[in-house]
């Protein structure tokens, strides 16, 4: 076929594929009124996983898989803006990681909020002010965040979905050229994850620590001689050269956001549950708690402990673990834990994220 006929099945490809594309769309707006008069979520990742994992398995190329995740994950975005525009809370302001994280899951149609603290965002959806929140978990470098950890005890939020974004750092600044930056703002962890770069390329630099990556390209639109470690959506919102890129110490340097909101969904498959529990203070109490795990042959990914504030030396522990509550074999392992914790509360069960 010469290119004329080649371009010309292309266009027919494209029409059956709008025609298709505005089907899907009519079925979507159905859904939508049915969800509405039964009061249903209209959020529903596990749903949203299911379509994605089964188009993957059934597809036999050329077409890459990732690109077929890509397409498809903005259809999903598009018909759920279609079902109800959302309002999505986030840690502010905008340009964080955080905000570039509620984008990706949520998809530009929705209505995003910036929060001053991780504890505003639970405070927008508690008030419902916004459907949803996006809150950091745990980098890959740097650990557990513990303050979001820590609002998990006293709020009713759950755990709706989790993603995972690759962070990549960059140095921004009015400035042409590196020798000419004097001060690195940045948040904390941002200079943490970059600090052999920095003691390369700048290491007389004053560092000055800011609340955000996004505060930080801010103040450095304000200073001739000062930079910031930020996205690249950052540079382009507060007008500021890209001096730097990629310059994360560890290439595989990942952030894992939680989605919250009032109610945690169904089965997907490929799924993980967090929960919190307390224990009475006796020798072998935390070994006793894994017990069941293992009995039920339940793969726990990760255990984190933080102090109740209520005593000395009383502890909670946060646990995610593979499986949803739905499973036999959690909901046996969940009653077997209770018997002896003094307490079991079960943060979520969501889509794993890849």
């Amino acid at each position: 076929m010469d290119l004329k006929n080649l371009r010309e099945k292309i266009d027919k490809v494209d029409n059956q594929i709008l025609k298709l594309l505005n089907e899907r769309t009519r079925a979507v707006r159905e859904i939508a009124k049915l969800k509405a008069k039964a009061k249903q979520e209209f959020y529903a990742p596990h749903r949203e996983k299911k379509i994605v994992e089964t188009l993957l398995k059934k597809n036999k190329g050329p077409l890459p898989n990732e690109a077929l995740r890509g397409i498809f994950q903005e259809i999903l975005n598009v018909s759920r803006s279609i079902q109800k525009k959302l309002r999505v809370a986030y840690l502010g302001p905008p340009a964080t990681f955080t905000h570039l994280a509620a984008v990706k899951n949520f998809g530009k149609y929705a209505d995003f909020t910036p929060a001053k603290s991780i504890a505003d965002v639970f405070s927008e959806v508690e008030k419902g002010r916004s459907d949803y929140g996006v809150v950091p978990i745990e980098n890959s470098t740097e650990g557990v965040i513990n303050h979001t950890l820590d609002m998990f005890v006293a709020s009713e939020l759950k755990i709706c979905s989790e993603l995972l974004l690759e962070i990549s750092h960059n140095l921004l600044s009015r400035a042409s050229e590196l020798r000419e930056i004097k001060r690195i703002y940045s948040h904390p962890q941002a200079i943490a994850q970059s600090r052999n770069w920095i003691e390369d390329s700048l290491p007389n630099a004053e560092l000055v620590e800011t609340s955000s990556t996004a505060k930080a390209a801010e103040m450095a639109e304000k200073d001739p001689e000062g930079g910031a470690i930020a996205s690249r959506l950052a540079a382009s919102l507060y007008d500021l050269r890209i001096i730097a890129e990629g310059i994360e110490d560890n290439v595989q340097n990942f952030t894992r956001f939680l989605v919250i909101g009032k109610s945690f969904p169904g089965k997907s498959g490929q799924d993980k549950t967090s929960i919190l529990f307390s224990i009475k203070d006796r020798v072998g109490a935390l070994h006793d708690m894994l017990i069941p795990f293992r009995k039920n042959n339940i793969n726990l990914t990760k255990i984190e402990s933080r102090p109740t504030k209520l005593r000395a030396w009383e502890y909670i522990f946060y646990v995610d673990f593979a499986g949803h509550v739905e499973q036999e074999n959690v909901k046996r392992a969940l009653q077997e834990l209770e018997k002896e914790c003094l307490y079991v509360k079960i943060l979520g069960s969501y889509p794993r994220s890849e």
